[in-house]
Order: structure tokens, then sequence, then C-alpha cells
């Protein structure tokens, strides 16, 4: 709440005390008998209205009739913004009562004459005008305060970070806004004598003190970052200071992510935006080229990874669109979000299985797609440690099936979404994208060499966690906040690796047209995160004190759960790309022939349900996958 607001707020719920209206109704009495025995003595031919004991007389009756008329009608009671026709008419009986004390007491004294029988009446007159008066002017001023504080509370007032183009092309965009007033811009760095830009002040805070005060002046409600660059920056002190003083943050959308240019839709500061990067230089005009007329198909279409690239790909004038998952409601709202923001698009939504293949040899047959990008897969690795067989027959199974049609039916490049934890496995989930890539790997160079039949190319792409995916940390520690708390963390030391939805499905796509064949593409993934302080940081965005608002509780980890995942682009273990954050993960080839027989096995036992058979297969073709604490480490 603004400050404009808050006084407001303590205006509307205060009153003045009865016994001060009284003494302002009394004095606003005793003003106007004033003027009319002033008005006299300069008008009338007579001086004995100027006499000091007419004078007397005159205003002690007007206090005393005044005073009695009041308390006998309790007028100071009524609250003066809320006066009504009938306050008023107590206030005409207090003028009457007044001029007949006036008349009585002059006649009494024996000084009656028409002039002061007409000062009397004027006197009534003259005193209801001026108490009526000043409460219509009291009344209109709150409405006029009412008014300008529902105007700040429906135009919200905003600074501006940055001195920047875009910064000032913001002022513009929101001269006629109905929901913002830009007071002006927040310089990074001192302004070197600059002090206005458009004609908006510009503002530089060192201190919370500084920014405290700017916040009561201008009664600001939020400040707003048009460069996502900027908040990282920012982290550590001004983000802070707008949190010390409940002033909102706004993130202006970027060109990507705003369909209606014509139209700002700012969003909250996310914690994603405080972890990310500076932006990725991608392509995409090559990619756009690469993909324009083309039949894409993407698996898991309704997850995290696989709806944000049909997003991108949507935007790309592609032929046709086909998004396949299992996930009946999610296909739903995909269909029904690209339908409103892309109603030129021709997309097809296919509630299907990867692990089925008649599902799978209908839709490559019948739209016969000429790029496909496969995200669908189990990703929980803790309900897959749990739930071995699912896990093989869905992320091994189902992608061979993907690949294995992708080569029948002449798809031109598969691009395969794996994951940070294919790398030295601790567990089943791992090592089963692990086995996902050395198939798809493999068929890719048995094709490039001629030895089975095919002009596929296979690309496969690995990175870590992805902020604010489904059921990744983030949404949890949003739901254990809204239910305040505690929120739970394995292990006060354990550090994970994370980049954005749309920074992580850009560098796919970037992958994905790179001119390189049968490769596994690794991200460079920036600096690891402690968990703990993840959580510290989102209990302080939610405006809440870790500690006394929300508790953290450690769990322990969990079954195949690692402290420190692997460093993905190390230069050692990987050669580099055209793209500073793309590189080749170096990996031992495998033979075509000796891995699907392989896979042959192991897909059997899991059909089975021969979880001692398929563990053990598994290991064997995967010696690097060692059990964390899982029950899975006697197989070691």
């Amino acid at each position: 709440m603004s400050i404009i607001e808050k006084q407001f707020d303590r205006f509307r719920t205060s009153y003045l005390s009865v016994w001060t209206v009284l003494a302002g109704d009394i004095m606003m009495s005793l003003a106007a008998s004033f003027i009319v025995l002033g008005a006299a003595n300069i008008t009338a031919e007579s001086t004995i209205y100027a006499r000091n004991w007419f004078a007397f007389t005159w205003m002690l009756t007007s206090f005393l009739s005044s005073l009695l008329a009041f308390l006998i009608l309790r007028t100071h009671y009524i609250i003066i913004r809320h006066t009504s026709l009938h306050d008023l008419l107590k206030f005409l009986l207090m003028s009457v009562f007044k001029w007949i004390c006036l008349l009585v007491v002059i006649h009494l004294v024996g000084k009656s004459t028409a002039v002061s029988d007409i000062m009397a009446a004027i006197d009534s007159v003259l005193t209801l005008v001026i108490l009526a008066g000043v409460r219509a002017v009291m009344i209109r001023a709150y409405d006029l305060y009412k008014s300008r504080v529902r105007d700040i509370q429906s135009r919200m007032r905003i600074l501006v970070y940055g001195t920047e183009d875009k910064a000032v092309s913001i002022i513009v965009r929101l001269r006629n806004s109905p929901h913002y007033e830009v007071m002006g811009f927040i310089s990074g760095t001192r302004s070197g004598g600059r002090r206005q830009l458009a004609e908006k002040p510009i503002f530089h805070f060192e201190t919370l003190e500084q920014f405290e005060e700017q916040v009561k002046k201008l009664s600001l409600g939020a400040v707003l970052f048009v460069k996502s660059e900027q908040i990282k920056a920012e982290n550590e002190h001004l983000i802070r200071f707008c949190a010390a003083c409940d002033v909102k943050v706004l993130v202006a959308p970027q060109i990507s992510d705003s369909i209606d240019q014509q139209a700002l839709a700012f969003r909250k500061l996310r914690i994603e935006d405080l972890l990310g990067r500076e932006e990725i230089n991608i392509s995409m005009a090559e990619i756009r080229s690469s993909l324009s007329g083309k039949t894409i198909l993407v698996t898991g279409a309704a997850g995290s990874i696989g709806s944000e690239i049909c997003r991108q790909v949507a935007s790309m004038d592609v032929l046709k669109l086909i998004l396949l998952d299992d996930a009946e409601t999610p296909v739903h709202d995909l269909r029904l979000e690209l339908e409103a923001h892309f109603p030129q698009l021709d997309f097809v939504p296919v509630i299907g299985d990867v692990r089925s293949e008649a599902c799978m040899d209908r839709v490559f047959r019948q739209w016969r797609p000429e790029v496909v990008f496969h995200a669908a897969a189990y990703k929980h690795v803790p309900l897959m440690e749990e739930n071995p067989c699912e896990a093989v027959i869905a992320n091994l199974g189902g992608s061979r099936l993907v690949a294995d049609k992708s080569l029948e039916y002449r798809v031109e490049k598969m691009a395969m979404i794996s994951t940070d934890k294919a790398v030295n496995p601790t567990t089943v989930m791992g090592a089963t994208k692990r086995l996902a890539e050395m198939y798809v790997q493999s068929m890719g160079l048995e094709c490039a060499s001629g030895a089975i039949k095919g002009n596929t190319q296979f690309v496969t792409t690995r990175f870590g966690n992805v902020l604010g995916s489904n059921g990744s940390v983030i949404p949890r520690f949003r739901q254990q906040i809204a239910q305040g708390g505690p929120i739970t963390v394995t292990h006060p030391e354990i550090t994970r690796y994370f980049m954005t939805i749309p920074e992580a499905c850009r560098l796919v796509l970037e992958a994905a047209v790179l001119p390189y064949e049968n490769r596994i593409f690794v991200f460079d993934m920036g600096d690891p995160v402690k968990i703990v302080d993840l959580a510290l940081r989102m209990i302080e965005l939610a405006g809440l004190k870790p500690g006394s608002d929300i508790q953290i509780k450690y769990t322990g980890l969990r079954p195949g759960e690692k402290l420190y995942e692997e460093v993905l682009s190390k230069v050692e273990d990987t050669d580099p790309t055209r793209h500073q954050r793309i590189r080749i993960a170096r990996v031992r080839p495998v033979d075509y022939k000796e891995i699907s027989e392989r896979l042959d096995a192991i897909l059997e036992a899991a059909r089975r349900y021969d979880v001692d058979t398929m563990v053990r297969l598994m290991k064997q073709t995967v010696p690097e996958w060692k059990s964390n604490n899982s029950v899975f480490e006697k197989y070691d």
C-alpha cells in the first residue's frame, strides 16, 4: 500500500473529536455575528452598534445561544463528511433559535430598533450559510481526495529501470495507460549530472534510506525492469530495497515473449529472473529458415519442455505442427493456447503414447514429419527409482521406437532431449536416458556410414534442471510457501545447475540446426545454485521472513540423489561448436548391433517386470552407473 493510500486509510477510519467540532461550529457562529456587527457599524447612521456594551451583549448572546442550540440538537456528533439533508435541518433550527435569542435579548435591554432586528435576521442566515458552506467544502475536499486515491490505486506509479532507448520507449507506450503512471527512471550508476530524461527525473539509489524516501514522496507502487540481465545485476541491491519497502518488481515482456506487440503485459518478478543469465544469442533466422514450410512432430508436447518448443516452433512459419502426448487435459490446454495465439497455425493434437508401436506408426505414416523433437519421458528421479520397469519402457523403449520410426519414414532430423543425469548416472532414470543416447547415436552413425539404409540425422541434447518445469523444485517451494511452510530441502549442501525453460528450448532448436550430426550436445549451465539459498530467496520474494514466517526442514537425500550434479561442458570432456554455450560431448562409440541386442534383452526383462535381470543388464551396458543410496547398489 502506497503512502497516500495509507494516509487515506487513516483519514477514512478516524474522525474529529466531538468537542473539536463543537468548538469549530461555535467559532463559525461567532464569526457570522462579528461580520454582521462590523457591517452595521459601517453602514448604520446610529453609533449605538459601535459601543462596547452593545457589541459585548451581541457577541455574548451569539455565543450562549449557539452553544445551547448545538448541545440540544447534538450537531457536534454529526460526522462532517456524512452530513445529510436531515442534518442541515438541525442547523436551520439552530440558526432560527439564535435569531430568536438575539431579538429577545436586544428587546430586553431596550435597544431594539429596525436595524437591530435586520441584523439578527442577517446573523441567523449568515450563520446557516457558513456552517453549511464549510461542511460542503469539506465534503467536496474529501471526495476529491478519494478520487485522487482511486486514481493512484487504478494507475500504479512506477519507476523504469535504465536510461536506454527501450526504457524511454516504455514512457511513450504508457503515456495514456489506465494502469500505470511513470514517475521517472532509475539509473544503475550515477547519471553524471544528468537529472532528466524524456521530461522525467532520473534517480540513483545507494542506500535503502534513499529509496524509502522516494517511495514515500512518489507513492511508488513498482519498479519496472525492461531487460532481464538488469534484474540479476540488481539482485542484491535494488531488488532487496523493493522487498524491504513493499514495492512490486515488474518485468517488461521480451520481444520473443509478447505475441501482441501493441499491448504491454508486465509480469511480476519470478525467482527464474534472479537465476537467469544474460540473453542467449541464437541464430533465429537460421532456425526459422531450417524449419519453415516443414511438418514438425513434438513428442511430450504438453510437458514443460515440449510445450515451450511448440510455442517457439509455432512462430516459425512451419507447414504443420503435430502435438503428441498421452496427457489429455494438458494437451487440451495447449491446444486452446495455440489457437488463441497462433490462429493461422496448422497443428494437430494427438493423444498417443510413444511406447505404442501401432500409435507411432500411425502418426509417422499419416503426417510424415520431417523434423522430430522427442521430449516425451519420465523424469522424476525418486518415482522412477521406485518404478524402474516403467522408466525403462518409456524412456528407453519409447525413445528407441521414435528413433526407429524416424528412420523408417525418412525423417530429416530427430533431436532427442536428454539430461545431465545421464552423465555417470546414479539412478534408474539417468541410466535409461544414457541407454537411449547410446542407441540413438549408434543408429545415426550406422546411417552415416551406410551400414543401414536411411538419411536421418540424429542429435541428442543434454541439459540440467529447468526452472519452473512441472514437478520441479520451484513450483513445489511456491506451494509450500503458500501453505505456510515448511519448505523441505533434502540436504543443506545440495546444489544444482539451472536454466530457464525458454533458454533450454532455444538451445535445443539451435542444436537441431547446427551442422553436426549424430552427436550429443551439452549445454553450458552456468554456475551451480545451492537449493537452500534458492528456498531462502523465494521466501523473501514472497514478502516473508525465513525462520520466523517460513521454516526450512531438511529431509535427507533421496535414493539415487547426488549432492552435486556433473558439470556438463568441461573443456577436457567436450569439443566446441560455433555456439559458445553448446559443446559436443566426447563419448565412447557404441556398436549398433550390440546395443540393439542389449536393449532387446533389457526391454524384455522390463516387460516381464523382472527387475533383477533388467538392472543387471543395464549396469553391464552402462558400467559407469553406480547406484547411490539406492536398493540397486547391490548390483554395482
